[in-house]
């Protein structure tokens, strides 16, 4: 087993909230000089000129970053007018934070179910979303709100602007009406 290629793939899923040590040891089953070991070596094999990110160590985590060398095409592509288009999957998930904000990635997830991360870094790339504190959830994720170009970009004075959500009908109560008639059968009709 490939354990570079098992980090590697940890640290591309955690995304922007990164893994701290005993997290990555937990997970990956290994005690913290080992851990520390691949994280060195994949640390190294990222310094090569022909590679665009590098492993970070930011706020107590480790995670996976764009070199600052390469900054200038990162910001070409935030503000490529073709690329300032938002795909279905970024709506939602920008709709889901305007809701609920302020709320974490995990919750995004669990609502939308799936990963969501690549979609929020592209949205606060963007400006549209930005974090606003820590959870106090275990871990301390981190929480995303709206922001001001937001609500520019949308047209909006405020959230409270934002349409208001139809009520959808959940599986179970579309069945409860199948067996609930909304005609009342009189009692004399039926002959009692």
């Amino acid at each position: 087993m490939n354990k570079l290629g098992i980090l590697e793939g940890i640290l591309f899923v955690v995304g922007d909230e990164g893994i701290n040590l005993k997290n990555l040891c937990e997970i990956m089953n290994i005690d913290m000089e080992e851990a520390k070991d691949l994280l060195l070596k994949l640390k190294e094999s990222y310094e090569s000129d022909e590679r665009g990110i590098r492993i970070s160590y930011l706020g107590d985590a480790f995670k996976l970053t764009t070199k600052e060398i390469h900054k200038e095409y990162y910001q070409k592509l935030v503000e490529n007018p073709e690329a300032n288009t938002l795909s279905p999957s970024s709506l939602e998930v920008l709709a889901i934070i305007a809701y609920n904000q302020p709320i974490t990635r995990v919750e995004i997830d669990t609502m939308r179910g799936v990963n969501s991360a690549h979609i929020i870094r592209r949205l606060v790339a963007k400006g549209l979303i930005k974090e606003a504190g820590k959870s106090k959830m275990p871990g301390r994720p981190n929480l995303y709100r709206t922001t001001r170009e937001f609500l520019d970009c949308f047209g909006l004075a405020s959230l409270n602007e934002l349409p208001e959500l139809e009520e959808s009908v959940s599986p179970e109560d579309s069945e409860s009406e199948l067996f609930t008639s909304i005609y009342k059968e009189d009692e004399n009709e039926m002959g009692i």
